[in-house]
């Protein structure tokens, strides 16, 4: 192009147009090389997070002795919590149940001892201190033995659990009273050329199914009966270790018991309810059942323990009942209505709000000592579902399903403050590595700041 050619005027502005363009491009360039700030505040890491980009992130921050939310980004937004879930159940526990767990309920009339369940997880489970109360008193009794079950007014699974995840550990089904935790255990010996099956009493309901084929050890499970297959008794692993829930009836519950016990437990022939005469047996002290709870998240724990609260309060067992009750009289005045659906967070159609975690995680601050605390919860790089993340500095429950991840507990700080935060990560596409990363520089940070 010849610019003599142009008026003086044009031929000006077009060459200051052409400078501009080459100024805007090269401190675009130098924007895009100029190293990431680092951020100063919890705000800054939030708002400027690439990986919380990529999902929708809640989170809050509270301290309990200014009594002051110290930051919160959509904090008001309802989130899947999943596992989180666990931590309304805790504080319902830690309202309703004493020191320990209820065993059972039972009245004596004229020659028959009539006992009822109250729920509790703890009998001959393999994951708990052997607890041989139950056993001692029913096998001692002269009397005649009757179970009732008409206090259990729930179902098997709980509302929003997915059908076909039934032969899974982590959906074992809710009973009224629990043996061996409601599931059997096919696990190698030491030498690991053979497969030992706990309790023994199933060692008769299982059997060889070649056609279930695979050169991995398989054992599966029909849904609605307690037959066990599988293909090979040869473990491909010294390791191998496989629970599968078996299916629950009270005429099954009578003859498991009557084995247990070695003597005759038959069916109540007719419906009765608990007695306001009825007198109780313990079992285990609740901290033997809440540290598993909450620290390796057990999802059968949590159902019965929401069962034994409505038990206490209506001699009836229901989740669904004692969740409306404890909302209505312990959860009045929180920030934002609970949906709440059942007691381990396996249910999707949960639904809290991070500020709504906060206030629960305050009311728990309220009612026991934070040692106690420390030692329930989970604790980073030391135990339970975060002992390979974080730091021993916090204490908080986990809660993942396909797509969601939650964190939300307490953070003793540096100086020796304890506060308290929630995460609630939902709608990610990418594992829940970058999120627990991202979190971990997070956590860190509030440590060292606050």
């Amino acid at each position: 192009m010849n610019l003599s050619a142009l008026p003086k005027n044009i031929s000006f502005l077009f060459l200051l147009c052409i400078f501009a363009g080459i100024s805007c491009r090269s401190k675009k360039h130098l924007t895009n090389t100029t190293k990431k700030k680092t951020p100063t505040s919890v705000q800054e890491f939030i708002e400027g997070s690439e990986v919380f980009e990529n999902s929708f992130t809640g989170f809050a921050l509270y301290d309990p002795k200014k009594e002051k939310m110290l930051y919160q980004h959509d904090a008001d937004k309802y989130f899947t919590p999943a596992s989180n879930t666990k931590i309304f159940t805790l504080y319902t526990a830690l309202e309703i149940l004493g020191d320990s767990i209820p065993a059972l309920k039972y009245i004596v009339k004229n020659d028959s001892l009539i006992f009822w369940g109250t729920a509790d997880p703890s009998f001959l489970n393999l994951q708990l201190p052997d607890n041989q109360i139950v056993i001692g008193f029913l096998k001692n009794r002269k009397e005649k033995l009757f179970f009732a079950s008409s206090n259990f007014q729930d179902k098997r699974f709980g509302a929003g659990w997915a059908w076909d995840d039934f032969s899974y550990s982590y959906q074992t089904e809710k009973s009224p009273f629990p043996i061996h935790g409601n599931i059997v255990r096919f696990q190698s010996q030491l030498d690991g050329n053979e497969m030992e099956i706990f309790p023994k009493l199933f060692e008769s309901l299982v059997f060889y199914n070649p056609q279930i084929g695979g050169s991995h050890t398989i054992f599966q499970r029909k849904e609605f009966e307690n037959i066990f297959e599988y293909n090979q008794l040869q473990p491909t692993s010294k390791n191998y270790k496989k629970d599968i829930p078996f299916h629950y009836s009270d005429e099954f519950f009578v003859e498991l018991i009557s084995l247990i016990l070695e003597k005759n437990v038959e069916l109540l022939p007719i419906e009765m309810a608990i007695p306001a005469t009825a007198k109780t047996i313990y079992s285990l002290p609740v901290d033997e059942i809440y540290e598993p709870l909450m620290q390796e998240s057990d999802n059968f724990m949590s159902e019965q323990i929401l069962l034994a609260c409505s038990n206490e309060v209506f001699d009836t067992m229901n989740t669904r009942k004692i969740i409306r009750f404890f909302t209505k009289e312990y959860l009045k005045d929180s920030p934002d209505r609970p949906i709440w659906r059942d007691g381990s967070g396996l249910s999707r159609y949960n639904l809290f709000t991070p500020r709504t975690m906060i206030f629960l995680l305050k009311k728990i601050h309220d009612k026991i000592p934070e040692e106690r605390i420390f030692r329930i919860f989970p604790t980073g790089k030391k135990e339970g579902t975060i002992k390979n993340w974080y730091a021993p500095y916090v204490h908080a429950k986990t809660g993942t399903l396909s797509n969601k991840h939650c964190l939300s507990g307490y953070l003793t700080t540096q100086k020796g403050e304890t506060l308290l935060f929630s995460f609630m990560h939902n709608n990610y596409v990418t594992s829940s590595i970058p999120l627990k990363e991202e979190m971990q520089k997070i956590l860190h940070f509030i440590h060292m700041k606050y």
